[in-house]
């Protein structure tokens, strides 16, 4: 069991795209390479950082908790996010719930993952799992294919997607840093 507070946001990054996309340049990831001073090993490393707007940044700092699972022990990091007044949250990036879909477990039902030894260092994003992503770079012809709110959205979200494997059956947990001493049971 994971002792945490009892608010546990777990995020997998999906889009759902409502607006339809044009065929032509929208396979797979868009042109570029994203790389990651940050650690952001995949879908969620960004490009350079993990800000969430450019004028606001994350600072972060190694979480000396170490958390047990039934899997094995992880210690995440606590975030804190200036310009805006919100708690610090302490996170676990990348965690495995399921056994790598690859070879004769592709198209299969997810299988209980492997154990681990020793402590797991989830501080990076793992790779998002593959989605065919929007050709955004001609504005001019994504306006005409969705509204101007959707394109600024994706232009932010676009980074965090670009690193696409099948291997993505990965966890992002954010528990608040208050409470986290209170081993509450989780919901």
């Amino acid at each position: 069991m994971l002792p945490a507070t009892v608010i546990i946001a777990v995020v997998v990054f999906a889009v759902s795209l409502v607006a339809p996309i044009n065929s032509a340049g929208s396979g797979g990831s868009s042109s570029g390479s994203s790389s990651s001073s940050n650690g952001g090993g995949g879908g969620g490393g960004g490009p350079g950082s993990n800000s969430i707007d450019e004028n606001e940044t994350l600072k972060k700092s190694t979480s000396s908790r170490i958390v047990h699972t039934k899997y094995g022990a992880v210690s995440g990091t606590i975030e804190h996010l200036d310009g805006r007044h919100l708690d610090p949250v302490e996170a676990f990036r990348g965690i495995p719930y399921a056994s790598p879909p690859l070879g004769n477990l592709r198209f299969m039902p997810p299988v209980t993952g492997a154990l681990w030894s020793g402590v797991k260092k989830a501080d990076r994003f793992s790779p998002v799992c593959p989605q065919r992503l929007p050709d955004i770079y001609n504005e001019t012809a994504a306006l005409e294919r969705m509204p101007r709110g959707r394109l600024e959205y994706l232009r932010r979200l676009l980074p965090y997607l670009r690193n696409q494997s099948e291997d993505c059956l990965y966890l992002n947990i954010y528990v608040p840093t208050q409470g986290i001493r209170s081993h509450l049971p989780l919901a």
